[in-house]
């Protein structure tokens, strides 16, 4: 293809990707601010710091004792409740038991935290496996078609980027030194 085609097909690439890169762009600096000022980065990032007091060879019981614990205090709280997972936080202050309800009829619900040692309820929240920014971010939010859309956008973005570095190699003045070599 001659350079002027290059140049014709990198254009229209560009004007038909133009919006959902836009749109890749907000929602990922969204999402990443929206992560980086969440209160999980913040107890994540102290959570770095702390050892955890369970050390191996760790006895069944540092786990299984605070997950009954748990379990049982969850069954007060939602009877019939169905669990979709467990996590236990050694690092965590103070350690906690989380689990993780979902529906009866099917997707997520709840989240209940509970106090490691003790069985303490200590709050409940709302759980979603994603976040909706995460599945906008992604095009999971709009289904199927959405996400078959954010998987084109971004092999858009590769023939955007192959298509500008051919048309780059081709109008790169021969016999420059240095980084003008580069940067003409």
């Amino acid at each position: 293809m001659s350079q002027s085609g290059w140049r014709k097909w990198h254009r229209w690439v560009g004007v038909v990707s133009a919006p959902f890169v836009l749109f890749a762009a907000v929602t990922g600096i969204v999402a990443g601010v929206a992560e980086m000022t969440s209160a999980d980065e913040a107890a994540r990032e102290a959570a770095r710091e702390r050892v955890s007091t369970v050390t191996l060879p760790a006895p069944p019981a540092a786990v299984t004792d605070p997950t009954s614990k748990a379990l049982a205090a969850a069954a007060s709280r939602a009877p019939g409740a169905p669990v979709d997972k467990v996590l236990v936080d050694f690092k965590a202050d103070p350690p906690a038991v989380t689990v993780y309800l979902g529906k009866p009829t099917g997707g997520e619900d709840k989240k209940l935290l509970f106090h490691a040692h003790t069985g303490e309820f200590l709050r409940e929240e709302g759980y979603a496996d994603k976040s909706f920014l995460t599945r906008v971010h992604s095009g999971e939010a709009f289904g199927d078609w959405g996400l078959a859309a954010g998987t084109a956008w971004g092999l858009a973005l590769v023939a955007l980027l192959g298509s500008g570095m051919v048309i780059y190699f081709a109008m790169r003045k021969q016999g420059r030194k240095g980084l003008r070599k580069l940067f003409w």
